[in-house]
């Protein structure tokens, strides 16, 4: 087979064979296959889609690209996944909270894309803590605490990675397929029993509209149970609105204090209610729980009780973070010399929310990347960030490095704010 060639099927929108999907794929891995041509095969997907089986192909052999994980656990391997959002601290209250029900969660999460923060970038504001552990010491804590979230390894999906890197620099990101092999192939490398996606729409999500984000969860369910058969993991999709920010802070380090809140009795009724939601999706497929109402009661139990604050505690310290980060997170987590709270200048009610703005602002602000090799300043950002639907009064806290920055996120917030009487 020759590369060129297959670009060129695609590129006149015919359909891949499964041979010819594994073929560009390995070339992938092994690196016989050029940035140039990879760019080119993205982009003639991008333009002409796949089809199912198409995708699933697609799926499966980025799978098989590196090392499958196995468990042999005393319970069911659960994850779940979301397609980004502001303000989307769930992976951090989630995983514990399915640990103290019986599921073990050994979550590979990822770092921030675009105007949404990423999971690692949150956990690396905890000091010491090792987000890219080697697999012995991954394998350990999710066996002795139920829960390890870590960053994909150089081992699980390497032609995922290789891809990625280059859709990310060619304007080829945007692509259901792509996205869609992209993220299963790495959940069905983790080796997992059950995934529940969450799958988000609205002016701070990847997909704004609520159709595409179908488009989304249409392809995700027919992949994952093609790509899935191999495997035996079972797989349920929830759609969930990101026309505002999820939580009330945004921020690396904030939004790890917004998870310890959480887990210790402050939680707000929106993103405890998405916690619950994907939790119980988990509990069914894991055969946890018979019900989704007895899945949810379980969660409540297990949140209410602190028992998933102890399993969070513990998944910190076995990754080499603070044995006392609970009790004092002012004492680890970055916090940034200027906090000013913003009010709003008229009175009125939220109608609308610029949530990506402030998803970017978060970014300027230094608590994100413009390019690769930036550094995040974890501890700016946003907290106390008003609903859609709340009477003004304060809009937010500006937490920043420096008056100028603060100045500018300042302006943002308040353009952010979309007001009606």
């Amino acid at each position: 087979m020759l590369a060129q060639e297959i670009i060129r099927r695609k590129r006149e929108n015919n359909a891949l064979s499964r041979e010819e999907i594994a073929f560009f794929v390995a070339g992938l891995s092994d690196g016989t296959i050029s940035e140039g041509q990879i760019a080119a095969f993205a982009m003639a997907i991008y333009f002409n889609g796949m089809n199912p089986i198409e995708c699933a192909s697609l799926t499966r052999a980025m799978t098989q690209s590196g090392k499958i994980l196995e468990w042999d656990l005393p319970g069911p391997a659960l994850d779940k996944h979301s397609t980004g959002g502001v303000g989307d601290t769930v992976s951090l209250m989630l995983a514990p909270a399915l640990a103290a029900c019986g599921a073990y969660v050994p979550m590979i999460s990822g770092r921030g894309l675009g105007a949404t923060g990423g999971t690692l970038d949150k956990l690396d504001s905890i000091p010491g803590y090792v987000s890219q552990p080697d697999e012995a010491l991954f394998r350990k804590t999710v066996r002795d605490v139920g829960c390890a979230i870590i960053g994909q390894t150089s081992e699980i999906a390497p032609a995922d990675k290789r891809f990625y890197a280059i859709r990310d620099v060619t304007a080829t990101v945007e692509s259901i397929p792509l996205i869609t092999a992209s993220i299963l192939s790495k959940k069905l490398a983790a080796g997992l029993d059950g995934l529940v996606m969450d799958v988000k729409f609205g002016s701070g999500a990847f997909m704004e509209s609520k159709e595409e984000a179908q488009k989304l969860t249409d392809s995700l369910k027919s992949t994952g149970l093609e790509a899935g058969k191999e495997t035996g993991m079972q797989m349920a999709c929830v759609l969930s609105d990101m026309n505002q920010p999820l939580g009330s802070s945004a921020g690396n380090a904030l939004e790890v204090r917004y998870a310890i809140d959480y887990l210790t009795g402050k939680r707000e009724p929106r993103m405890h209610s998405l916690v619950l939601e994907l939790g119980a999706e988990l509990l069914v497929i894991g055969k946890l729980a018979n019900t989704l109402n007895e899945a949810r009661a379980k969660l409540e139990t297990a949140i209410a009780s602190g028992a998933a604050a102890e399993r969070f505690a513990r998944m910190v310290e076995a990754l080499g973070g603070p044995a006392d980060l609970l009790e004092h997170p002012h004492k680890y987590l970055a916090s940034a010399p200027i906090q000013r709270q913003i009010f709003s200048q008229k009175s009125g009610i939220v109608q609308a929310i610029a949530t990506r703005d402030i998803g970017i602002a978060v970014i300027a602000l230094g608590g994100g990347r413009m390019l690769a090799t930036d550094t995040i300043d974890p501890g700016v950002g946003f907290s106390n960030l008003a609903e859609i639907g709340s009477e003004l009064g304060m809009l937010g806290t500006i937490h920043a490095r420096n008056e100028g920055d603060a100045d500018r996120a300042e302006e943002v917030l308040r353009a952010s704010y979309m007001l009606s009487d």
